[in-house]
């Protein structure tokens, strides 16, 4: 029985990503979930009694996803460069290979809809973030800018650089336009 219930729960956070990054929060109703899902609208408001209370789930999990994506591996790693290159290769991947949750970060990371405390127990997720640029700020390795604004200009760099990889000629090497757009990062940020 609970396998059946997730079950249907992944199938209704499934497809309202898909629909909420296709026709945007305006543009999809529970209705159009309930169909895509294969589930009845009632089975929805089960799951999720508000529309709000779906996008908000579906922002939780993907963050919380995108975040354990991210953190992979970073420990192996010796020097500060290092742990970034790798946060910084691990973060591309995972937009490249699931276009649909980057996409749908990227539309709603700002949205109204998304509430307070979905965004409090978000960054939960990301203290190891913090932390790794606290590391390098003490270190030494990077300039003594805010937390907020050096993980801000991370993540728009990497959107562009997603984008990049997704709207580009097959031939174009994936790996240069990575590697390219870490030293950009970096070398905004290494101290001198």
């Amino acid at each position: 029985m609970k396998e059946q219930v997730k079950d249907k729960r992944t199938a209704i956070l499934k497809s309202a990503l898909k629909l909420f990054t296709e026709r945007g929060f305006h543009g999809t109703s529970t209705a159009q979930i309930s169909k895509e899902a294969g589930v009845a609208t009632g089975t929805l408001f089960n799951y999720f009694p508000t529309k709000e209370d779906l996008i908000n789930s579906l922002y939780f999990e993907v963050k919380g996803e995108l975040s354990r994506s991210m953190g992979k591996g970073i420990e192996t790693e010796i020097t500060f460069q290092d742990k970034l290159k790798k946060l910084w290769s691990n973060l591309i991947n995972w937009g490249v290979n699931n276009q649909d949750e980057f996409l749908f970060v990227g539309q709603f990371c700002s949205s109204p809809y998304i509430t307070k405390f979905t965004r409090e127990e978000v960054m939960k997720e990301y203290v190891f973030l913090h932390n790794l640029v606290d590391e390098g700020i003490v270190a030494g390795e990077i300039r003594d800018f805010s937390a907020e604004l050096i993980i801000a200009m991370f993540y728009q760099g990497s959107r562009t650089v997603v984008n990049l990889i997704l709207d580009s000629d097959p031939s174009q090497d994936e790996n240069k336009v990575l590697e390219d757009g870490f030293q950009i990062i970096w070398r905004g940020l290494a101290k001198e």
